[in-house]
């Protein structure tokens, strides 16, 4: 017997529509900025705990990892046990541990409390989207979608701008107090008008009046093994050889966690943390490849661009962040022009001249060094690169979930935040080892300009490879039903039945 479902009413013009929308946008706002404004404070802060390349790549690594490891489970707790419900109680986690990343005294402190603050991310990340697929009426769900992934996105590059402000006016540390206001912000509104929403399928009956929850723990901490394991051999791989036992043993415990991660999902099937169903709909796993690929490129370019400017060109923090102030113009004024393209015409044509256009941008931007004008030598590529983002994010974010059935939206949600994730973790685990910076080669000027240019090829060439994908495999996902029908739900392939 089928659970009946409440149908979705907020609307976009609504008071509780607004203020859902303003919860979401704020609480992913302080994941995003997060993601990116501790790239600017990596000079500050590497200087002064007296970090090298490694501290620097775990600083930023740490976080990413628990974010792509415990996303996925994030999402699935949040269908299971109630959106809201572990939505705020992340942004709590969140919260605490960017105070704790604020007043550490040395790197493995500061380390310790990224990857809490990933943990915390992880489970607020997958509820920020999947409360609004969730809650917002269809005729609204692509436009609150589109607004999220737009304003989202600006919180994306205003934390640059925002944190360099904060590291020469304050210290680095303030870029992690920022977070509390905020939170303070999100479960106001959370509280006044976010409503309640789960998945009512995933309670399993266990006789008459019983009901068990299951969760797929050891398929978490498998995936997180699988990416700890391959991170760390990258990262150490140039301070101790790839024949270190080390390297070798980290590296084959990745491999092998990440086999047995397959196939325990293939063998719990629909209780899975990750049921292997989803990718009987082929554009879920196409998208997903690309959100690796694309998110690979974006990463590994704000890694190495504001060390970059800071130690080459010798800019401010602040400097540095407003530098990257025209992609937050782009991405407010044009995500939700672009997620409406998307709508009309299909996602394979923003997907693929999108990541073109940006990888574009990071071949003009290989060409600054010492003196260079903000005007001619930096802006021209900012641009290139912010177009191409803002072409891509909406579209990609709304075909995702469009490829699902609507009941899996937290954990396509969080499946596809894992893959955005990952492709960021491995992008700067392997970067410097494929450029040759390690040590402390971050403060030599040579060496890390010989790294920024190595760096940012590898990083067109992943845009360059994310087209030729969407543009052979991407397809239009699925219409959304018309309002008269009983399901509420966007359609999207039914995955196919487990064999056996």
């Amino acid at each position: 017997m089928t659970t009946a479902v409440p149908s979705p009413a907020l609307r976009m013009g609504t008071a509780a529509g607004r203020g859902t929308l303003l919860a979401a946008v704020l609480a992913s706002g302080m994941v995003f900025l997060d993601s990116t404004v501790v790239n600017v404070a990596l000079p500050k802060l590497g200087q002064d705990l007296g970090a090298n390349v490694a501290d620097l790549q775990w600083t930023v690594n740490g976080y990413l990892l628990m974010l792509a490891a415990f996303v996925l489970l994030g999402g699935a707790l949040g269908d299971r046990f109630g959106r809201r419900r572990v939505f705020l109680i992340g942004v709590a986690w969140f919260t605490l541990a960017s105070v704790l990343c604020g007043l550490s005294q040395g790197t493995g402190w500061l380390i310790g409390a990224r990857f809490l603050q990933g943990a915390g991310g992880a489970l607020l990340t997958p509820g920020s989207l999947s409360v609004l697929q969730a809650s917002f009426h269809p005729d609204d769900r692509g436009k609150a979608i589109g607004a999220w992934a737009g304003l989202s996105g600006v919180s994306t590059a205003l934390g640059p701008f925002l944190g360099g402000w904060l590291i020469d006016a304050l210290s680095w540390r303030w870029i992690f107090f920022l977070n509390l206001p905020i939170a303070v912000l999100v479960v106001l509104a959370t509280a006044r008008w976010v409503p309640e929403s789960r998945d009512e399928n995933a309670s399993r009956t266990q006789g008459p009046g019983r009901t068990r929850r299951r969760f797929d723990v050891a398929g978490a901490l498998l995936g997180a093994l699988a990416l700890a394991g391959v991170t760390y051999a990258l990262i150490d791989a140039p301070a101790r050889g790839f024949t270190s036992a080390s390297v070798l043993i980290s590296a084959l415990v990745g491999v092998v966690a990440a086999v047995a991660f397959v196939l325990l999902e293939r063998r719990r099937g629909d209780t899975a943390m990750l049921p292997t169903g989803l990718f009987g709909s082929r554009l879920f796993s196409v998208l997903n490849i690309f959100t690796v690929v694309v998110y690979a490129a974006l990463n590994g370019f704000t890694f190495f661009f504001a060390v970059y400017l800071q130690n080459v060109v010798e800019w401010s923090a602040f400097r540095t962040g407003i530098s990257l102030l025209p992609m937050t113009v782009l991405l407010l004024i044009g995500s939700a022009r672009a997620g409406a393209l998307s709508a009309r015409i299909g996602p394979r044509l923003p997907l693929t001249v999108g990541p073109v256009v940006a990888a574009a941008g990071l071949l003009l931007l290989r060409g600054v060094g010492p003196g260079a004008s903000y005007w001619t030598d930096v802006l021209p590529g900012v641009l290139l690169f912010g177009l191409g983002l803002t072409l891509v994010v909406a579209p990609l974010t709304a075909s995702v979930l469009a490829a699902v059935q609507d009941r899996f939206s937290g954990v396509a949600s969080g499946f596809n935040n894992a893959a955005s994730r990952a492709g960021g973790l491995l992008a700067v685990a392997a970067l410097p080892l494929l450029v040759g910076l390690s040590g402390g080669g971050y403060e030599q000027k040579t060496e890390l300009t010989d790294a920024f240019r190595g760096a940012l090829a590898w990083c067109a060439g992943l845009l360059l490879a994310g087209a030729v994908l969407a543009l052979v495999l991407v397809h239009r996902p699925p219409r959304a039903a018309p309002p008269s029908q009983p399901c509420h739900s966007m359609p999207a392939a039914t995955p196919p039945a487990r064999r056996g």
